[in-house]
């Protein structure tokens, strides 16, 4: 039984990881993997009723963690059909090829903390379209902005989904994880940025294009939308600290101050126009593939808990990697190639907080690892697959001028928190 369990577990994977190879949607695959597993267990192994009492124990954390992005994302779209990002984006105008890659790095990854790297790429990338004209200057831009969001995603509770799912399920605290890992974050920002600087951008000249002299015509309500919803989103940690309730709770609470907020500024116009400021219509588009993604795959890997393969797989690798964090390293560098949600979500249940507390150097690195790793390959994080879709950035194209970059940031930055913590 186990060993058919841990089959259709490595199929569906191998699936996930080459979607686009064999055309088939990694949700799908994600919520056949989940399901089946789950089945096999229960027609295969123990009594049904004790099968059904470990799904239900299993379904709770799983659904702190849908809540919590689903309010999330349907934040971040209503201040993006306000165009509140505009308002940040709008104001960055300059023909100085250094001055533009330190801009566009150091917002990357300051607003990938704040919001998520995904949407941080989005407009990132919609931003970088109306400054540069298409050319390989602006794949490197788009190269460098993979590197920042993920990077600036892995030091904050918000700023990932892997992040995330530590800080839903008690292995690090907000607190901690911003102290401990913002400076190799930031290292891992400065090193490939000051590469491009010196090896690249300083005698290079790069001219705006025309579209980009006029500011976009904001509607009525965008700044308060763009301050209400990033404070909102700020406030999570805080309350949860303050009422010791699930971190699902905070973003609910935000999206409900988000709402009334919407509905006041609009409450003068007719249905009609009201329309896309609604959440109705910002939750119409939401990623909600994502969301049953995420949803297959922690099924799947609640699964593999259920069974004991996890804690079985933590004793094997235990005795071919003894130190932990070397371990971590390679877990991030696979997260390269395999979605680095499944490989967290795998590590979660290989590791109990028994074995190893709240906010130990283990779970911190792999908050760093898994956020940055992925960063390798422009299909190993969320962000990477959706510059690659907008810029058509090739892969190919990509690790022959990205990768290095994003090796030198990520053994940078595990450099750093080794010096600091774990010397």
């Amino acid at each position: 039984m186990l060993t058919l369990i841990v089959i259709v577990f490595v199929v569906g994977y191998l699936a996930i990881a080459f979607e686009h190879v064999i055309n088939a949607n990694k949700t799908a695959s994600a919520l056949l993997t989940g399901v089946i597993c789950w089945s096999l267990y229960a027609l295969l192994g123990a009594e049904s009723h004790l099968v059904a009492e470990q799904l239900a124990h299993h379904l709770t954390p799983i659904a702190e963690i849908l809540f919590f992005l689903l309010a999330a994302m349907t934040i971040v779209e209503l201040v993006d059909a306000h165009q509140g990002f505009a308002l940040i984006t709008d104001r960055i105008k300059t023909q100085n090829p250094v001055v533009l890659l330190w801009v566009i790095a150091l917002l990357t990854f300051f607003m990938s903390a704040a919001l998520d790297n995904l949407t941080t790429s989005i407009v990132m990338i919609s931003l970088l379209r109306k400054l540069l004209p298409a050319s390989d200057w602006r794949k490197l831009l788009a190269g460098v902005v993979i590197i920042a969001a993920n990077a600036g995603g892995a030091w904050s509770p918000i700023g990932d989904v892997t992040t995330t799912m530590l800080w839903i399920g008690g292995q690090i605290s907000a607190v901690h994880i911003i102290t401990h890992l913002f400076v190799p974050s930031l290292v891992a920002l400065l090193v490939p940025v000051f590469y491009l600087q010196f090896a690249y951008f300083r005698k290079n000249r790069i001219a705006l294009t025309t579209d980009t002299k006029s500011q976009t015509l904001l509607p009525q309500g965008s700044a308060v939308m763009l301050f209400l919803g990033l404070g909102m989103l700020l406030f999570v940690p805080i309350f949860k600290t303050f009422t010791h309730l699930p971190p699902y709770m905070g973003m609910l609470l935000g999206l409900g101050v988000v709402w009334i907020a919407s509905e006041i500024i609009h409450k003068d116009k007719d249905e009609e126009e009201r329309k896309p400021f609604t959440v109705a219509h910002a939750l119409s588009k939401v990623d909600a593939s994502s969301v049953l993604f995420f949803l297959g795959i922690l099924l799947a890997i609640s699964a593999l808990e259920s069974t004991h393969i996890l804690s079985a797989c933590a004793t094997w690798l235990s005795e071919a990697i003894p130190d932990i964090h070397w371990a971590m390293f390679l877990i991030g560098a696979i997260s390269a190639v395999v979605d680095n949600v499944p490989l967290v979500a795998a590590v979660q249940g290989m590791y109990s907080l028994e074995a190893f507390a709240m906010d130990s150097s283990m779970w911190t690195f792999l908050a760093y690892c898994a956020g940055t790793g992925g960063s390798l390959l422009i299909i190993g994080s969320a962000a990477g697959v959706a510059v690659m879709g907008m810029e058509k950035i090739d892969f190919v194209w990509y690790v022959k001028k990205v990768s290095f970059l994003a090796l030198i940031s990520y053994v940078a930055g595990a450099g750093v928190y080794y010096l600091m913590f774990l010397v």
